[in-house]
């Protein structure tokens, strides 16, 4: 099996390249609008979001940047196929502006941007942030009424275009099966509540790093899992570092990326030569790892009822019936074409 991954520069409400209904998952965090880190860019796309915050006038800035990120979303609308997926990593944001100190619920402008082009909210994730700074209660310390509660989540908007996917012929049903995941990993990844930090990466450097604000990989890497098949198309319009290619790369999809920054463009790609074979083969050996610690903890409980099923493909127990054909990839080899990159994988 082979898999390709591809990098564009350029804006990602522009998405012309890819044919439409042939998406299977939009996974992306994009530019929080009213995060300062991001005013800069938002306003090269838009000079009236400058002037508003120049005017001190928040909630237009908020809205106009909220109509810039539309364009994507109607986008996405065209690309994905019925059934398909958009995952939206968002922070709400928390700002002064004019005196005035209010939250910006970025999270519920894209809900009703989504609502307004019919592609419908699914239950949504939170992911958990938690931090122990001694500081982090802000306003009036101790004393009522004037301090407010620190944010310590984020949002990972789950949309689906139309209803359930549909899987007529013989080779998709059987794809399906090949893509399943392990029953403990279902009972861990489809809740509401991601309390995690992420996977480490190894990753180039670059000077525009430190305006990065880069997802974990997990985040995307579950939701590949949950949400695609194997061979499905799985696009970011935000590629930033790459974090969505590379966790593509792990799940043997095909992934498209995108960003307006060359500087970021450049990073995915250096990002993706810069993390060897090794880096992936740990993803799968983990999961087997995790797979069989859970096996043998449930077996040593008398109170659970014996296991049924072997997957002749991974040589392990599995708890049901629909992960008897799973299989797991893994990549073997990664070939780098101009702004494409070719994976070859093999069965464990």
């Amino acid at each position: 099996m082979t898999t390709s991954h591809k990098i564009y520069a350029g804006g990602a409400h522009d998405m012309s390249s890819i044919d439409d209904g042939s998406v299977a998952l939009v996974a992306t965090s994009p530019p929080y609008p009213m995060i300062a880190m991001w005013d800069d860019i938002m306003s090269l796309q838009n000079t009236d979001i400058g002037d508003a915050l120049k005017n001190e006038n928040g909630p237009e800035a908020f809205e106009l940047m909220h109509v810039e990120l539309d364009a994507v979303w109607r986008e996405i609308d065209r690309i994905l196929l019925p059934g398909g997926f958009a995952c939206i990593n968002i922070g709400d944001a928390t700002r002064t502006i004019g005196g005035e100190f209010q939250l910006y619920p970025n999270h519920s402008r894209i809900i009703s941007a989504f609502a307004n082009i019919g592609i419908p909210n699914l239950p949504n994730i939170l992911w958990r942030k938690q931090t122990n700074a001694p500081n982090k209660f802000m306003g009036s310390g101790m004393l009522p009424s004037g301090a407010y509660v620190t944010l310590e989540h984020e949002w990972i908007l789950i949309f689906r275009k139309g209803g359930k996917r549909i899987f007529k012929s013989a080779e998709d049903k059987l794809r399906r099966q090949q893509s399943a995941f392990f029953w403990e990993e279902r009972n861990n990844w489809f809740s509401d509540l991601w309390d995690l930090k992420g996977t480490k990466q190894s990753l180039a450097k670059s000077d525009s790093r430190s305006r990065s604000a880069a997802y974990p990989f997990e985040i995307p890497h579950r939701l590949i899992q949950m949400y695609s098949l194997y061979g499905d198309i799985v696009v970011d319009p935000f590629g930033g570092t790459g974090t969505t290619a590379i966790a593509s790369i792990a799940s043997g999809r095909d992934s498209i990326s995108y960003d307006i920054d060359s500087a970021f463009t450049k990073m995915m790609s250096d990002n993706i030569e810069a993390i060897g074979l090794d880096f992936y083969d740990n993803i799968i050996n983990q999961r087997i790892i995790s797979h069989k610690e859970f096996i043998s903890k449930r077996e040593a409980d008398p109170k659970k009822s014996p296991i049924k099923y072997y997957n002749d493909n991974i040589q392990e127990k599995v708890m049901t019936k629909q992960e008897l054909n799973m299989k797991l990839l893994k990549p073997v080899s990664i070939d780098k074409l101009k702004d494409t990159f070719e994976v070859t994988y093999k069965d464990i």
